[in-house]
């Protein structure tokens, strides 16, 4: 027995605006501060893991340029569930090389988890089609 659960339209739009907007600032601020963010990664606990992807100053400015494409495409809601892969893509590294092993400050890994759960809505569900 399958049972379905009625969302608001609304709702789902506003958490797409309110989720991408991370994302867009991120993004803006990687390409804007490379050098600063580059820095933070290597004073990260598990830098190792970016050092894997590759030198981190190019690292940056990609995953810059992810984030506000996939962000902005997220944002409008052109292929949703596709952008939030790509997004969780993104964010998982990221929490794991700069987040997790900060243990002063574990706000941020908790909101790097509620906006995994949050992609993960858009995974999981059919919500393009809840929105035509």
């Amino acid at each position: 027995m399958t049972t379905q659960l009625l969302i608001s339209r609304r709702s789902i739009q506003l958490l797409r605006v309110l989720i991408s907007g991370i994302f867009l600032v991120t993004g803006f601020n990687h390409l804007l501060n490379v050098e600063k963010t580059a820095q933070r990664i290597e004073q990260a606990s598990f830098k190792g893991i970016a050092h894997f992807f590759g030198e981190q100053h190019w690292l940056v400015v990609l995953l810059g340029i992810v984030m506000l494409a996939a962000g902005f495409m997220f944002l409008i809601g052109y292929i949703t569930k596709w952008m939030a892969i790509i997004l969780v893509a993104v964010l998982i590294p990221i929490t794991v090389t700069v987040q997790v092993g900060q243990i002063t400050t574990l706000g941020p890994l908790f909101k790097n988890m509620a906006i995994l759960g949050g992609l993960l809505l858009f995974i999981l569900n059919d919500t393009d089609n809840l929105l035509k």
